[in-house]
């Protein structure tokens, strides 16, 4: 008789990454070797795109492409993928979708996505360095308001037409750097079309003093939002405190969003304490 086969791969070997934070992540686990093909919208880690084929954009995917390289893993986000993966599951493919909306669930997400390619030990220390580097910076924001310092009310626009204000990874991320979010209330609803704020009278009314602008990929135009009917008495238009972070930078809720998006919100905000300490900001 013929003794049964008892070996099996220790985790996926051929993954296909249609968004970007799992490409990120497996490339700083040393394991990008386990990918076979990434979203077309992958910007992090540079190289990716020099090294492996393009198969998916966000809502949609090549299913020929992805099946051609013969995946034993497909990860995606949210919601948004859920026809893509329904449609891989009934072609006989794995796949997992995570669908992270938090600071809490994105290293959730990174955690378990490093335990399936065996590197939990290394996934952990990575995340304790991130959340380390996180206290520094409220710890810094904290030093800094007990010296006088106030913080600041921001707009997070993460489109313009129509207004749509801040994800939930964004918001507290944002609180973390040393600002406060003008809409808090709509951070926790997870789909955009939840987030969009109807009247740009109301963004007017809660005064902001910064405005920071991510349009999803699309550039940031500081002049056609001062532009805006009635924006010009609002005080981040008033006092040029108007700046763009690049999509990928903070909207991948991922190790980028966790590292360079927070570093460039701390940034603007200690800059905006700086000048308001000053006395620079005075009208």
């Amino acid at each position: 008789m013929t003794a049964p086969v008892l070996d099996f791969a220790l985790g996926p070997q051929r993954i296909v990454c249609m968004t970007e934070e799992t490409t990120e992540w497996l490339y700083l686990l040393g394991q990008e070797s386990r990918i076979v093909g990434i979203s077309g919208y992958t910007v992090r880690p540079r190289r990716a795109r020099d090294e492996k084929p393009r198969v998916s954009a966000f809502t949609s995917a090549k299913i020929d492409k992805i099946l051609a390289l013969q995946p034993d893993c497909v990860l995606g986000f949210s919601d948004m993928q859920a026809d893509i993966a329904a449609e891989l599951v009934r072609k006989g493919v794995q796949v997992t979708i995570f669908n992270q909306r938090s600071i809490a669930e994105i290293f959730s997400m990174l955690y378990q996505v490093a335990a399936m390619v065996g590197q939990g030990a290394q996934g952990l220390q990575r995340i304790e360095a991130f959340q380390t580097q996180l206290r520094a910076m409220q710890d810094a924001v904290v030093a800094r308001v007990a010296a006088g310092a106030r913080r600041p009310k921001v707009f997070f626009e993460e489109w313009d037409v129509p207004h749509i204000s801040a994800i939930r990874w964004v918001s507290e991320l944002l609180n973390i750097a040393g600002g406060d979010d003008c809409f808090p209330d709509l951070a926790a609803e997870s789909l955009g079309k939840n987030r969009i704020i109807a009247e740009g009278a109301e963004i007017v009314r809660r005064n902001p003093d910064i405005i920071i602008g991510s349009w999803c990929g699309k550039k940031f135009r500081a002049e056609n939002v001062a532009a805006r009917p009635g924006w010009d008495q609002v005080r981040a238009v008033m006092h040029k405190q108007l700046f763009e972070i690049k999509s990928p930078d903070i909207l991948q809720p991922g190790p980028a969003a966790l590292t360079d998006g927070v570093a460039q919100l701390h940034r603007i905000v200690m800059q905006w304490m700086d000048a308001d300490q000053s006395g620079a900001l005075t009208v």
